[in-house]
């Protein structure tokens, strides 16, 4: 279990977070206090819910969104994974998003949180329904965009910004792609 202190650069990140996105101000102040009162809220033997990190990535031309077909949840979503005791959130994220989809060259477009999120994980075998408290960061493509299909994914695919609704409605993935227009477009 980290120290205390460990857990200080996600308050802070989760902080500067909630002053660029203040009409989210509610989800990320439940976020900051199950951190606040879970100093093991990075472990995933917490079993009310554990800090988990991933990623949007953009291709290199910056107009396309790589997802996957979650094999356990049967859905496409951005790549990511539990936390598994590190407390930083962004090389999680850039290490699940690495594994995920086997691309050789991923950078983050920028080191802020580009969304946080609280969802709902189904119970299944000896797991307990549980929240996952997620970080999410723009990665970008920076080298060739072939991927490599890991065992966590039934498929992976690029999908070009105006097909999104083809392969998801998920509302937190729809929201992470809007934040995504307007930092490319400024």
């Amino acid at each position: 279990m980290p120290p205390e202190d460990a857990r200080q650069p996600l308050l802070t990140l989760l902080s500067n977070y909630l002053l660029d996105y203040p009409s989210e101000s509610e989800m990320t102040a439940r976020y900051i206090s199950f951190v606040e009162e879970n100093e093991d809220c990075f472990e995933r033997s917490l079993s009310i819910g554990h800090v988990t990190g991933s990623a949007l990535i953009i291709d290199n031309a910056c107009k396309q969104v790589l997802l996957t077909h979650h094999k356990k949840l049967d859905r496409w979503l951005q790549p990511g994974g539990h936390a598994d005791g590190d407390p930083d959130v962004a090389a999680v994220s850039l290490r699940e998003a690495e594994e995920e989809s086997g691309l050789e060259a991923i950078s983050f477009y920028t080191p802020e949180l580009l969304d946080v999120d609280i969802h709902a994980i189904p119970a299944r075998k000896d797991e307990p329904e549980h929240f996952h408290y997620d970080c999410r960061f723009l990665l970008r493509s920076s080298g060739s965009d072939d991927f490599i299909i890991s065992d966590e994914s039934n498929d992976l695919a690029w999908v070009p910004f105006g097909d999104i609704f083809q392969y998801t409605d998920e509302e937190s993935i729809l929201r992470m792609l809007k934040k995504t227009q307007r930092i490319l477009s400024s």
